[in-house]
Formats: C-alpha cells, structure tokens, sequence
C-alpha cells in the first residue's frame, strides 16, 4: 500500500470511527462500508470534514449480488458511491448495503451532493432501488410503462414486454414477448478415436 493511500486509510477511520463497518484496500483504491442508518450523517463527516473535504460525488451506481460466489451471505443490493476530494488529491469508494432484499431503501445523498440526482433515479429505475428523500425519484432511462427493473440479476434476458409497430392502428403497440427462450449450447464434432496416439 502506497504512503498516501495509507494516511487516508488511516484518516478516514479516525474521521468515521464506528460508523465505518469495514474498511480496505482493493486494486490500489479505499473502500469504506457503511451501514445504511449511519450513511447521511457519514456521508456529510466525508464532505465536511476538514482532514478529508470529498467535495465531488463522481459516480454512484447500484449493485445486485445476487449469485455473487458460493460464500457470500450479505446482503443483496448495495449502492457504490465514488468520492473525490479536490483538496487532498484523494478518492474514495463507498459501499452501502440495503438492509431489505424485498424492498432495497437507502436515504438519498442528493442533499449533500446535488450530482447524486440523477445517479440515484439511474440506480432506482435499473436495479429499483428506492432513495429515501429523494425529490423526484423516477424513472430514468426506461419507457414509463416499464415492468421491472433490468439490471437485476433475476430479471429475464428477453424482458418482459416488446413493443412493435402496427400499420392497423398506426402506432406503436405493446405486447407480451413472442421470442421463445433456448439456450446455446455449442455442438462439438470430434472424429473417432480422436484422441488416441497412432
């Protein structure tokens, strides 16, 4: 581990204290773990505070670990958030769990940084994942009848729905999917004996 990616390991576990879960190196970057109750007010501490002053929200997306490895048994929805401090030349990954699988909630960031707007309404239509206090939380990149939500690791490769235009009624209909699921399996042909030495 590098010196400096030391010192905000070191800094940002004194700054958050019990509030952080678990804190790591991965692939040369910081990961905090947060509890979803403590993440407003430990998201606020990494902006305000002095030692760290995370004042860019880059990114935030959600994650479905559903699946995720024969050992895993968190939870199964998460939201990934992407600081950058400007000030100390630092970034910084946080990880939030939601507590229900069947209803995935975090409270929204978007009082603390107006760019989580949009990454949250991304985050709630792709993987339904419900911001609390979020002031517009709807749907981002999908249709407004969409059924479902596309990202999850559970929702059909085909959809649910297909949409197709109709020369009868001169527009565009929506109707159950027609494509019939199969999988492909590759077809190997090998010649007799194949494998023997002659």
């Amino acid at each position: 581990m590098s010196p400096k990616l030391e010192k905000l390991k070191v800094t940002v576990e004194a700054v958050l204290g019990a509030r952080a879960m678990r804190v790591l190196v991965d692939t040369s970057e910081l990961i905090v773990e947060l509890k979803a109750a403590d993440l407003t007010q430990a998201m606020t501490t990494l902006r305000d505070d002095p030692t760290l002053l995370f004042s860019q929200l880059i990114d935030a997306n959600g994650m479905d670990y559903e699946g995720y490895g024969d050992s895993w048994g968190g939870a199964r929805f998460a939201v990934v958030y992407q600081l950058l401090s400007i000030q100390h030349n630092w970034r910084l990954r946080v990880r939030c769990f939601c507590v229900d699988d069947e209803f995935p909630m975090v409270d929204t960031v978007n009082d603390i940084w107006a760019s989580a707007n949009w990454y949250e309404r991304e985050a709630f239509d792709l993987y339904g994942i419900v911001f609390n206090g979020h002031p517009d939380l709807r749907r981002i990149l999908t249709d407004y009848g969409f059924v479902g939500h596309p990202f999850r690791k559970d929702f059909p490769v085909t959809g649910n729905v297909e949409m197709r235009y109709d020369p009868e009624q001169q527009r565009v209909v929506y109707q159950p999917v027609t494509i019939e699921p199969r999988e492909i399996v590759p077809r190997v042909i090998r010649e007799d004996h194949y494998a023997e030495r002659k």
